[in-house]
């Protein structure tokens, strides 16, 4: 069940980023973080994953 969750929230933050689009990956995932209020600890681990995403949104497709 948590890791259901936790896959949802992970999801949700891809989509919330292709559409945003943030400048700032950390102050965006803090953001969301308190928003949505998610347990603390995967901050980290959400900007990494939003940062990936952004690359993903920038670089050509192949």
């Amino acid at each position: 069940m948590a890791k259901r969750s936790h896959n949802e929230v992970q999801e949700s933050l891809q989509e919330l980023t292709r559409i945003f689009r943030p400048k700032d990956p950390r102050k965006f995932v803090k953001d969301y973080i308190r928003k949505y209020r998610i347990t603390g600890g995967y901050e980290d681990e959400l900007t990494t994953l939003v940062e990936r995403e952004l690359v993903k949104l920038n670089s050509p497709a192949s």
